[in-house]
């Protein structure tokens, strides 16, 4: 007994279970292994796109995406959607597809994704599912038996300390504004509609408009200024809120999960510039990250359940972020 737990052992440790073209042994397991999935999650504003298509460019990938305002068509910049020059060649799924006045639900994801993971792995790829819609990884994780019993995951939890994250996303909001964001929503403002419930509509960036567009018409400039800051001001702050409540859930989630997590804190990215957050990000973030990717697609060594990577610094989750408009 002992001789084969040992050589069974040694097999685990040379035997991919993703069958990567010229990795693959040719001696076929006497038993099915399960196909891998890599999940990138993280509240907005962490640098989830970037990190998953980093991996995509360091292993034979493809990037599904799981963000619930992404899937639809349109409204590009509100969205934060990745450009075709940030793809960097990385094909992307679930990208800018949906009709924006339909509503895609988790069931609707969890259908959808089936397929395309099939696809994935029917060609030999790894598929890299990144987002922030944590109701969307859930539905696929949690609630498909089906998913569990084909697929083994590893999730990498992109993390960043929530002050330097709330200024950070406080100065992202200023550069889409200074990219267009305001010309975007009101090329799709409706003035005879005022449900914001529904399909793209709920993004974040949309309702927050409405009062300027319906008054910026009439309203002098001083108001015009005004209603515009206030709504700017807005944006922010329900950004930042979407972070808190993503990073509960994730907590939340992680709790329930048995699957492998690796928490990757990219706090000391965020806070440095130009050279000097490249250097951080390869140190903190991607080169970590490959390492993980690399134990997890060849069994190199076992995994702990959750991995902590990069500076520890504590995590409050403020109550309000109108502070950080």
């Amino acid at each position: 007994m002992t001789t084969l737990r040992l050589s069974m052992s040694a097999y685990k440790q040379v035997q991919p279970r993703v069958n990567f073209q010229g990795a693959a042994i040719n001696k076929k397991p006497f038993f099915r292994r399960k196909d891998k999935v890599v999940f990138v999650v993280g509240p907005t504003g962490t640098g989830k796109s970037r990190l998953a298509i980093d991996m995509a460019t360091r292993f034979p990938a493809e990037v599904v995406n799981c963000d619930k305002m992404q899937v639809y068509k349109g409204l590009d910049i509100v969205t934060n959607k990745v450009t075709e020059e940030e793809c960097r060649g990385v094909p992307h799924h679930l990208l800018g597809t949906v009709d924006p006045d339909t509503n895609f639900t988790s069931d609707d994801f969890r259908n959808h994704a089936s397929l395309v993971l099939e696809s994935i792995v029917t060609r030999d790829r790894l598929p890299i599912i990144a987002g922030g819609s944590n109701s969307y990884v859930e539905a696929l994780t949690n609630e498909d038996p089906n998913f569990r019993l084909r697929y083994e995951c590893c999730f990498l939890w992109v993390d960043v300390s929530i002050p330097v994250l709330h200024s950070f996303v406080s100065d992202r909001v200023d550069r889409m504004v200074k990219a267009g964001l305001i010309d975007e929503v009101r090329n799709m403002f409706d003035p005879n509609r005022d449900d914001y419930s529904q399909g793209i509509r709920r993004a974040i960036g949309v309702p927050e408009l409405d009062q300027y567009f319906r008054k910026e018409a009439t309203a002098d400039a001083s108001t015009r200024d005004k209603l515009l800051d206030a709504a700017i001001g807005k944006i922010k702050e329900n950004t930042c809120m979407l972070a808190c409540r993503q990073l509960q859930k994730i907590r939340r989630l992680h709790s329930q999960w048995d699957w492998n997590m690796h928490r990757i804190d990219a706090t000391e990215v965020f806070l440095r510039s130009g050279g000097e957050a490249e250097e951080a990000w390869e140190k903190l973030v991607a080169g970590p990250s490959a390492m993980i990717l690399n134990q997890f697609l060849y069994d190199t060594v076992s995994q702990p359940d959750v991995t902590i990577i990069g500076r520890e610094v504590p995590i409050p989750i403020p109550a309000m972020a109108a502070a950080y408009r």
